[in-house]
């Protein structure tokens, strides 16, 4: 946008908002009185925002808009906690719980790979009994199949169980890890990082504290992580500030984010609302605090971020295009298999095909590229869109890769208590 039409912008709106969004032009990182005005504006106020973080990105990240072609792998269901939020995780005496064996997540790494896929993201449930080194077996078994494959996985609640149940130090779990195979770690169980918010939501969860120390202590180690925000429930903007602050701080620290992500509350089937279990719970956020929390995102992380995702499996592939225009430079994964929040219920499946994610981002007036986890590009795609990969040619990705429901209701991978299977004489 020409400098003459946002100065027009800017002197139109309110001067607190004005002053904030002009110090961010400056290239400062504004923080407090003002990140606050910025989190709630809206109206004509909330289109002034958005301007300014999409010019803020054009100066960050230009015209490039990415993506990684990836597979989720959630290898069960079972967990011990009972998160308000989550509507995908299952007691273990349910009928619906499941487990993957590792040969099993090994054949599916090696789909994905087949199908183009360059990333496995690893994430499951708590299962009880767990021994303490599966992440790292599961690391290995698919290394020694894929060594090319980049292994995002296992978030900092996981690392966390896997250390209590393997008796070590969450550095000497990492340590382990990493040798192993893992390549990056998701910065999700988040949520909101404010310790009130998340003893309401999630009681038992792990704490801000602790999940500070995991993603410290993988940066310490050269373990990249993402970061996230979950937001739309009983979070207030200006959690969504001190949230953002502390994101801000460790990355000052540290150098480790490779990337933001916010991710809207999927309320439909989540207990919290489902179930009324959360006094006060909102439906999940309404789409002016989506474009909000977005250009947030870009004005008060863009100097030290470069990366903002926008979330087609939360927002929609046609909304994540727009917020394209409010701050965000990436597109995110093909996933082949979203199940959490989908489980919760989302309604925008659970592939989008490469070729898709171009065509969105090219009708945002931007240039689609393919990249890594680690946000090198792989391939540019400037001219016409005259490639077709095997991911493009699946018009039914439940019939190829399965789905969360058919895990749900198959007895193919039942899961059954380690005590059970220990009375029927099982390893």
């Amino acid at each position: 946008m020409p400098e003459t039409e946002l100065n027009r912008l800017l002197s139109a709106i309110d001067r607190p908002l004005r002053f904030a969004l002009a110090r961010a032009l400056e290239d400062g990182e504004i923080g407090g009185e003002d990140a606050l005005h910025v989190a709630t504006a809206r109206g004509f106020a909330l289109g002034v925002v958005a301007q300014v973080a999409d010019e803020l990105r054009r100066r960050q990240a230009g015209d490039v808009v990415t993506y990684v072609v990836n597979r989720n792998i959630n290898f069960t269901n079972v967990c011990i906690k009972h998160c308000t939020f989550c509507a995908f995780s299952r007691d273990h005496r349910a009928e619906q719980g499941y487990w993957l064996p590792i040969p099993e997540l090994v054949r599916r790494a090696r789909e994905a790979w087949d199908y183009g896929a360059t990333e496995v993201c690893i994430q499951a449930g708590l299962p009880p009994k767990m021994d303490g080194w599966l992440y790292v077996e599961i690391c290995k078994a698919i290394k020694l199949e894929l060594p090319d494959i980049h292994i995002h996985a296992f978030s900092p609640e996981e690392v966390l169980y896997g250390s209590i149940r393997a008796g070590v130090s969450i550095p000497a779990y990492l340590k382990a890890l990493k040798e192993a195979g893992l390549d990056t770690l998701p910065g999700t169980s988040a949520e909101i990082l404010v310790q009130e918010v998340r003893d309401r939501i999630a009681p038992g969860r792990i704490t801000r504290d602790q999940w500070i120390e995991v993603i410290t202590s993988a940066h310490a180690l050269g373990i990249r992580t993402t970061s996230t925000i979950m937001y739309g429930h009983i979070d207030r903007p200006e959690q969504w500030v001190e949230h953002l602050t502390l994101l801000r701080d460790i990355q000052h620290q540290t150098h480790g984010f490779t990337e933001f992500v916010p991710l809207s509350f999927i309320h439909q089937e989540a207990p919290m609302t489902f179930r009324h279990l959360v006094a006060q719970a909102r439906r999940g956020a309404d789409a002016s605090e989506v474009v909000a929390m977005h250009a947030l995102a870009r004005i008060m992380l863009g100097p030290s971020f470069r990366n903002v995702q926008t979330s087609w499996v939360k927002e929609g592939p046609r909304f994540s295009a727009y917020l394209l225009n409010a701050g965000c430079n990436d597109m995110g994964g093909t996933l082949i298999n979203e199940s959490i929040s989908t489980s919760a219920g989302a309604s925008f499946g659970q592939l989008q095909s490469p070729r898709r994610l171009r065509t969105l981002i090219r009708q945002s007036g931007r240039i689609p590229a393919e990249r890594s986890t680690l946000y090198s590009i792989r391939n540019r795609f400037d001219g016409p869109d005259d490639v077709e990969t095997a991911l493009d040619r699946v018009t039914d990705s439940d019939a190829v890769f399965g789905s969360y429901r058919e895990l749900t209701e198959s007895s193919q991978f039942r899961f059954e208590h380690p005590a059970f299977r220990r009375a029927a004489g099982e390893n």
